[in-house]
């Protein structure tokens, strides 16, 4: 029996890092690239549009590519029309707005200040001037049917890294008022948003930074980081660090590193919070052993409940909107769901890229008051160094009318009833 196989839903001209979808335009945003080497493979962030085919396909065209120069973006976050993008270094922060052509004209500025930020010079602007937002770069692309303006507002020094500096992860607050980035250099930077005024700049971990998440409220902030290490923290002071493998004393200590970290919503329970946490093996034996996927209380960080998520390693995590859903990707390229109540498979396809799956993002339960979903529990998208962009959708588990079944069952019981009656006369 052949492999699944996913339709792509889009396939960009350079290898795919980051996916994130705007839940108040709508827009699935991709980035990416071929970094500075003169390969000729570009730079750029392409904006789609998604629409439903029937009841649980989709299709999506690009409506706009912006060009990133020689950088190509590695990692996005995306909070009230603002696009963080780790490229090298350094956070570019750009505004975007989706426009009908007659409302073109109006694209309004964003009230991001200087801070400690420095404006970005525009392609045109090469003589350095005053650092007036006014004058940076706009870059628009007008269509029949829409319109979008990106405008680069900001970056930010975001790793200081001497060798090779390079923002690995970066995540605004849930409240959008907090901008956190994460990088090589093993230091987690917290600025205020929108005005890049500094707040924090800590070392957090020995080594690179590979994943971070800020819970609601802003109350905690977990941390992963290559040197075995997930950490909790109140600001910049360190809380907790998490112990996974006590629970499960068959696992020697530093033979799992953590990889990825993500707080989730509890369906149906507005006060409860969880963190999941992926561990992965640190060395790799001719006989690989299984990776991990570990729930705990989100806000007394117990472990709750710890399953093998298979042999193959896992390079990205996401959780849907609701909390109901976990999202993994692996290094070969396969993509699985899972239902984050009990930590079991819903859904799997083997190596459905062709390389390391490099991000994932599910569909916003609710998006602009449109029925994106269709008939489908869920979906979920994926992007690859294969530069294929899928979509990957759970149709709606069919299930027995409770009234039909009430039907059969009372037609069972008057049969049984009448074949009684008629082996044992005068039964009723």
């Amino acid at each position: 029996m052949g492999k699944r196989r996913v339709p792509d839903l889009y396939r960009a001209p350079f290898p795919l890092y980051a996916i994130k979808v705007d839940p108040k335009t709508g827009l699935v945003i991709l980035a990416g690239g071929g970094g500075a080497s003169k390969t000729g493979i570009k730079n750029a962030v392409h904006f789609l549009d998604l629409h439903l085919v029937g009841e649980n396909k989709y299709s999506a065209s690009l409506l706009y590519s912006h060009d990133t120069d020689t950088r190509a973006t590695m990692n996005l976050a995306i909070g009230n029309g603002v696009i963080a993008a780790g490229q090298d270094g350094t956070c570019c922060l750009m505004d975007f707005k989706y426009c009908t052509p007659k409302h073109a004209d109006k694209t309004a500025g964003s009230n991001l200040q200087q801070g400690n930020a420095r404006q970005r010079a525009g392609r045109g602007n090469k003589g350095g001037e005053d650092g007036a937002f006014g004058s940076r770069d706009v870059t628009d692309m007008k269509d029949e049917t829409a319109h979008i303006s990106v405008t680069e507002l900001a970056e930010v020094q975001s790793d200081l890294n001497p060798q090779d500096p390079l923002q690995k992860v970066v995540r605004f607050s849930p409240d959008f008022s907090l901008l956190v980035t994460g990088g090589t250099d093993g230091h987690i930077r917290v600025w205020e948003f929108p005005s890049l005024r500094k707040k924090f700049d800590f070392k957090a971990h020995e080594g690179e930074i590979e994943d971070l998440d800020i819970s609601q409220e802003n109350k905690h902030l977990v941390t992963v980081g290559r040197d075995f290490a997930c950490s909790v923290w109140s600001s910049n002071q360190l809380v907790m660090g998490l112990e996974w493998h006590e629970t499960m004393p068959q696992i020697a200590e530093k033979t799992y590193r953590y990889m990825a970290c993500r707080f989730g919503k509890v369906e149906d329970q507005k006060d409860a919070l969880r963190l999941y946490t992926v561990q992965i093996p640190h060395k790799r034996d001719r006989k690989p052993p299984p990776c991990y996927l570990t729930k705990w209380d989100g806000k007394s960080f117990l472990p709750m409940l710890s399953t093998p998520c298979g042999t193959e390693v896992i390079s990205s995590l996401a959780v849907s909107d609701s909390g109901t859903f976990l999202g993994l990707g692996t290094v070969t390229g396969s993509v699985a769901i899972f239902i984050a109540f009990s930590l079991q498979r819903l859904y799997y396809v083997q190596e459905s890229h062709s390389f390391v799956v490099t991000d994932l993002a599910f569909l916003p339960d609710k998006l602009n008051d449109r029925n994106i979903k269709g008939n489908n529990e869920t979906a979920m998208f994926s992007v690859a160094v294969d530069s294929r962009c899928q979509v990957h959708a759970v149709p709606n588990r069919r299930s027995f009318p409770i009234w039909l079944l009430l039907f059969f069952c009372g037609l069972m019981v008057a049969g049984v009833v009448l074949f009684l009656q008629y082996i044992f006369p005068g039964f009723i």
